[in-house]
């Protein structure tokens, strides 16, 4: 393992702060107690070498050494390598995290983006775009995942990676009350977040953000 340097925006506006996607992998980095430090990259002006670590000129990526990893998924894949607090090490529970992590970045998160993007736009609720979109997430994805959540503390055994990213993308749903008749989904994001080292990531986020306000 090399040094791990977490690069993100160096601001963003006040709308998405504590919910830009390096907080997954602060979240992660503090769970397994790495050592790793922040560099920033600009939100406005993005330079080549931005596109070059993440040709889609988003934040964040990850630097391990001579290795350049983008995409929150596949960071905290390798994250989970470094440490069994993220990824355990029994086979099946092992295969188990990385179902659920995928579960919801291609499951649950693809259909909670649109979702979200139509609330931010203030987009009617009568509309027939809104309610296939309402539908795809609540109907065929939170119906599924309720009965889930209530029979377990953690998606694979311990928490995990999987936890990370299925509580980052069930929070902004629960930001814009789409957890109301999800109880059991509620209580995970509740859960979740309480813990200690969400605690510090999202501190930490906020303030990096807040610092280039002054």
């Amino acid at each position: 393992m090399g040094d791990l340097i977490l690069t993100t925006f160096d601001w963003v506006p006040a709308g998405p702060r504590g919910y830009v996607r390096d907080l997954r992998v602060r979240w992660a980095l503090e769970e397994a107690g790495l050592p790793y430090r922040v560099e920033s990259t600009p939100f406005g002006d993005r330079p080549a070498e931005h596109f070059a670590h993440q040709p889609f000129g988003q934040a964040p990526w990850l630097t391990d050494g001579d290795l350049s990893i983008f995409e929150s998924g596949a960071i905290l894949l390798h994250l989970g390598k470094l440490s069994d607090v993220l990824l355990p090490t029994d086979p099946r529970a092992r295969s188990d995290a990385k179902e659920w992590l995928f579960a919801a970045l291609n499951s649950v998160e693809m259909a909670s983006l649109p979702w979200s993007l139509l609330v931010f736009s203030g987009e009617g609720v009568d509309t027939a775009v809104w309610k296939l979109f309402d539908g795809f997430l609540k109907v065929h994805r939170l119906q599924h995942l309720e009965p889930v959540l209530a029979g377990r503390e953690w998606l694979a055994g311990g928490f995990s990676v999987a936890d990370i990213l299925m509580a980052d993308v069930l929070r902004l749903v629960d930001r814009l009350d789409g957890l109301a008749n999800y109880p059991a989904c509620q209580a995970y994001v509740a859960r979740a977040t309480a813990r200690p080292a969400f605690v510090k990531a999202h501190a930490d986020q906020m303030a990096h953000f807040g610092a280039a306000d002054a």
